[in-house]
């Protein structure tokens, strides 16, 4: 914890690099993603503080629009679209995910309860794939084309959409290489950026 202390107090000790924030935010993308610890949207894109609206969850999951609950993920998406217009929202899934992992190999998750009731709420029945590859990789990739489809019921996105005012990605980061590969329509498969 002592290296994150320090390099705190050493960030704070530029204001002049962050006095422009005061006035407001304006991303141009929201970027969903897990909440895994290898996955770092701004280290990935090299965005700098204001350019990127994140969301974060186990398992980079997307909930289906009005399951009558009040939702952070919902509110998120929401305020990302209607209130600070972005352009592009981004669902990047990861190699080596454990939630994803998790769903793909039926693991017993009574242990961690919360973590067993969110993926059974907010993830669908995985499409079979190799359960031994550890990268977990194909069923990541059809994960997050299912959150694609999921950001679809939100409807300020469907609006957005329709009046061509807003682009969904798919992308998949390796975690063991750094490469990134996004979902191309065309060919339906995920290429190197």
């Amino acid at each position: 914890m002592q290296p994150l202390i320090d390099n705190a107090r050493r960030f704070g000790q530029r204001p002049e690099e962050f006095a422009g924030h005061a006035e407001g935010q304006s991303p141009e993308v929201l970027f969903i993603t897990c909440s895994d610890s290898r996955v770092v949207p701004a280290l990935i894109t090299g965005a700098r503080p204001g350019r990127l609206f994140e969301l974060r969850t186990a398992g980079s999951i997307v909930p289906v629009h009005g399951t009558g609950h009040p939702s952070g993920e919902a509110a998120t998406i929401e305020y990302a679209v209607t209130v600070l217009g972005v352009s592009d929202i981004v669902v990047c899934g990861h190699s080596h995910c454990g939630a994803v992992g998790a769903l793909v190999r039926g693991d017993d998750l009574t242990a961690v309860p919360a973590v067993r009731d969110w993926l059974a709420y907010a993830a669908d029945e995985p499409k079979p794939c190799d359960a031994t590859d550890p990268a977990v990789a194909q069923a990541v990739q059809n994960h997050v084309l299912t959150q694609l489809l999921r950001l679809r019921s939100h409807p300020c996105v469907e609006r957005r959409l329709t009046e061509g005012r807003l682009r969904l990605h798919g992308w998949y980061y390796e975690v063991h290489t750094g490469a990134v590969r996004q979902h191309d329509a065309g060919t339906d498969a995920f290429e190197t950026l």
